[in-house]
């Protein structure tokens, strides 16, 4: 992660977000933290991540999602410049199956 955004409240959320033992749990944390849009869309995003390393197009990708082409193309960015934050989570999803 860039260190321009990193700080004690960030790594003080995420730290948060770690202790989280379950979806339950999540789910819980979340509803509090984020208003139901912002929850929607990162999953929208994280969704479209999931369909672009599935090679899927960008029409059919934003029918699916709601999301425009802009925003997939900064997905798509994000999944082959970026932290590699969407590829671990991808994988690990994959591989706990």
């Amino acid at each position: 992660m860039s260190d321009k955004i990193r700080d004690e409240k960030l790594d003080y959320l995420f730290k948060a977000i770690l202790t989280l033992e379950n979806q339950e749990e999540c789910y819980g944390f979340f509803q509090d933290l984020c208003t139901v849009s912002e929850l929607q869309e990162m999953s929208k995003r994280f969704y479209a991540a999931k369909l672009l390393n599935e090679n899927r197009i960008y029409s059919d990708i934003s029918e699916q999602t709601g999301l425009s082409t802009a925003t997939i193309s900064r997905v798509n960015r994000c999944l082959k410049y970026g932290s590699d934050g969407y590829i671990i989570a991808l994988k690990r999803l994959e591989h706990s199956k």
